[in-house]
């Protein structure tokens, strides 16, 4: 089972001991600050867990965001930040400068789900925290409109993949299909186009595995399409259509050997070898064979020049990022516990001394052996 889906490394992130000497000044403030460090511990280690699920995720990312409100918002509830909202910087790996396999339906449910979550929440940090910084993102850094885009976008055509393999496996309608895949494609194309004007040295695989997916999708919705086109007579259109798929088609493999030898950050999937793409080729070619033998005995019908336009709009299956909002903050979070840490005891700032860069190490990502490809089915 060959992986399917383009992925940059993991970030990595400094240590954050959240210590504060001199500025925590009572027990309360001191429980807060070690669960901080035992629940973001956590988190980190459920990111490379290979037993870790969508639940056990959220719970600890749950545990810690409602620990780190205080240091970020008021208690109050009003729109005020909270005083220790600049007591602490991290420090995070840049990913550019870091599968739909054969699953069990529900297992597709939940990639499904997750992939949503994920749209959802860099959709909530690009509209509601990134315009708060107060260092602006450098170009080409994670933190930058285009990378978040191009996230949020990705996150989006990659779920509705799953929709696609849905519906191909339920038989679904092919018009339906066709306007799924056409859909999807257009936001791989929207995708790639947000990182157009990125340095190449570090955003062309990532533009590579976006554009050979444009491609393939857009031979899905071509090859659906003169399904429909054959199921309603028009053969000589339908032969246009899937003389169209083939081409594209074509253009993907030809895009999988390129995005296999360029270099960039993130490892090297394979889809050229997943059955998901293979039998697409089998598709295109078999339907359009019958299409020529059929109009060679029952239509006649004349071969249009030009391919059809595709105007096709999916009537459902399209998919939105579900809105994220970060849990409450956490009960341990009072007044009293505000009040033990003191700023004004904090070690001041020695900006005239030189620091030694700090570095961060990556993460060392879990080896996922490839199992045998036995196809994208959903069953």
């Amino acid at each position: 089972m060959t992986h399917w889906f383009h992925r940059n490394p993991l970030k990595a992130t400094a240590p954050v001991p959240f210590n504060y000497y001199g500025v925590v000044t009572g027990p309360a403030a001191s429980k807060i600050c070690s669960d901080l460090r035992s629940s973001r511990a956590r988190l980190l280690e459920l990111f490379t867990d290979l037993n870790c699920n969508p639940q056990m995720m959220k719970n600890a990312a749950d545990s810690y965001f409602s620990l780190l409100q205080g240091f970020i918002n008021s208690l109050d509830e009003s729109t005020q930040e909270s005083k220790l909202r600049y007591i602490q910087n991290f420090k995070w790996t840049d990913t550019l400068q870091a599968q739909v396999p054969s699953i069990t339906e529900d297992e597709a449910k939940e990639v499904h789900r997750s992939l949503k979550i994920a749209a959802g929440i860099f959709k909530h940090l690009k509209e509601s925290h990134i315009p708060k910084l107060i260092t602006p993102a450098e170009k080409g850094r994670d933190l930058e409109a285009r990378l978040i885009e191009a996230y949020i976008i990705q996150c989006q055509a990659e779920a509705q993949e799953v929709t696609i393999a849905r519906a191909i496996e339920l038989k679904h309608a092919p018009g339906l299909i066709a306007a799924l895949a056409y859909e999807t494609a257009n936001f791989y194309q929207k995708a790639d186009h947000a990182l157009s004007s990125l340095e190449p040295a570090y955003s062309a695989k990532w533009r590579k595995y976006l554009h050979l997916k444009m491609c393939f999708y857009t031979a899905y919705a071509y090859c659906y399409h003169g399904q429909t086109l054959l199921a309603s007579d028009k053969c000589g259109e339908a032969i246009r259509s899937l003389q169209e798929a083939e081409k594209f088609y074509a253009k993907a493999e030809a895009l999988c050997k390129e995005y296999g030898e360029t270099k960039g950050p993130g490892p090297t999937v394979k889809p050229s070898g997943h059955l998901f793409f293979r039998k697409l080729g089998n598709v295109v070619k078999n339907t359009l064979e019958k299409c020529q033998r059929e109009n060679g005995f029952i239509y006649f019908q004349k071969v249009p020049t030009e391919a059809p336009q595709l105007e096709l709009k999916a009537n459902y299956g399209l998919v939105e990022p579900v809105p994220f909002e970060f849990p409450p903050t956490s009960v341990h979070w009072t007044p009293e516990t505000l009040a033990a840490f003191d700023l004004t005891q904090r070690p001041k700032d020695d900006s005239a001394k030189p620091k030694p860069e700090e570095v961060v190490k990556p993460v060392k990502e879990p080896d996922i052996k490839p199992q045998k490809d036995t196809g994208c089915y959903i069953s």
